[in-house]
């Protein structure tokens, strides 16, 4: 049935290619859909982690300014989180607002203060001149790392030198020499954060070397996130410091909730997707063994006359039908794959950063993924397939033999 010439130049044979048609067409839609939508929130996801770590140990009364209550640095309960399976670094930070006033142009930011033990990886894959600078145990550094949007904006660029104002009491301004310059098209942070020297945020904050802002916590997988914070806070959030405050623990979803939330809407559009492919791909399948059904009604009636039972004939049918699901499969997948590898590779289809905080499609390919979309599809698929078979059981052998 499957291989012979009679096969392919029947009727049916424009109506199966059809149905194929329809499979791989579902199932690299899926695939696509899923990779767009797992990169997208893989992608702002990190970029958000980036500029605020996983989470921040903070001083329990400090609120959501830029003005903080100091927590003293090196706390052994906090060193003590890096024990924590999952944890993959803790450093500290310090931060202070100020404002930028470069000829006409005027702008305000955070100056983001961090340590030795920083980790520089993410600014590192965003830096697009200059270069990141090292801050040093024994030596006070004025280089600074900006973004492109705020150093087009203030008419800068690598190795030049700018002052920054501190509304305090007495006023302060500091002048920085930018060092790198870095661009994450996510602009909400692209122009607000400064990272600076710790030392230079302390000193704007009269604080002495033992005080910071803070502490931030990165892990090894956004998904340990609320896991691995409860151990945080069953080590750090029940101590008190020595000036009877007490320490807070907070995620980098309860910090941005807006943008996780709205990350988390995607799911919902990538299943009723899902579902809408899934329904098209069982039809399609279900007009195609219709046809070869009716296409063979001569050959149901003889084996029903030769004694075959209507399950073995609606296994030779289904059988069929899994073939060809297969075969729509692996065009699918080749597809599917295919349009996710040329994005990748070659960024063809790009996006407004303004508004999606990328410059391009993301495509985040996960074998589990494609395997989970194949198994599903295949299930669902057969499933439909059980009811159109079982109306070889209503064809009676005297009259199939006699159709024509």
């Amino acid at each position: 049935m499957i291989g012979s010439k009679r096969g392919k130049r029947s009727f049916s044979r424009s109506i199966v290619a059809i149905a194929i048609f329809g499979i791989a067409l579902g199932l690299a839609v899926m695939i696509v859909a899923v990779a767009i939508i797992t990169g997208f929130k893989k992608e702002i996801s990190n970029k958000v982690i980036g500029f605020g770590a996983h989470m921040q140990i903070l001083n329990m009364d400090s609120n959501l300014s830029y003005e903080m209550i100091p927590v003293p640095a090196n706390l052994e309960s906090v060193m003590s989180v890096r024990e924590l399976d999952g944890v993959k670094s803790v450093h500290t930070f310090a931060i202070k607002a100020g404002i930028i006033k470069t000829g006409e142009e005027i702008h305000g930011a955070v100056l983001k203060g961090v340590d030795a033990d920083f980790d520089w990886g993410f600014i590192d894959q965003h830096l697009i001149r200059g270069e990141t600078f090292r801050v040093s145990d024994t030596s006070q550094t004025g280089h600074v790392v900006l973004s492109e949007n705020m150093a087009n904006l203030l008419k800068l660029g690598v190795g030049d030198k700018f002052t920054m104002y501190f509304i305090q009491d007495p006023p302060r301004a500091r002048s920085f020499t930018i060092k790198g310059i870095y661009d994450t098209s996510l602009e909400e942070f692209d122009m607000l954060y400064i990272f600076a020297d710790i030392r230079q945020v302390q000193r704007l904050n009269d604080w002495h070397g033992g005080q910071v802002s803070g502490y931030e916590v990165l892990l090894e997988d956004l998904d340990d996130l609320e896991e691995v914070a409860e151990g945080v806070r069953d080590r750090v959030a029940y101590d008190f410091l020595d000036d009877g405050s007490r320490l807070r623990v907070e995620t980098i979803r309860e910090r941005y909730t807006q943008i996780f939330d709205w990350l988390g809407l995607q799911d919902m559009n990538v299943f009723i997707l899902i579902l809408l492919m899934l329904i098209v791909a069982g039809f399609n399948m279900i007009s195609g063994l219709l046809i070869l059904i009716l296409e063979r009604t001569n050959m149901i009636g003889i084996l029903k006359a030769l004694g075959t039972t209507n399950f073995s004939i609606r296994k030779i049918f289904l059988y069929q039908s899994g073939y060809l699901t297969l075969v729509g499969l692996l065009w699918g997948n080749l597809i599917g794959l295919l349009i996710c590898l040329a994005q990748k590779y070659f960024h063809i289809i790009s996006l407004d950063p303004t508004s999606y905080y990328l410059d391009t499609v993301p495509i985040n390919l996960n074998f589990l993924h494609i395997l989970l979309l194949n198994l599903g599809t295949m299930c669902i698929t057969f499933l439909f397939l059980l009811l159109p078979s079982m109306i070889i059981s209503r064809i009676s052998p005297d009259k199939s033999i006699r159709f024509n």
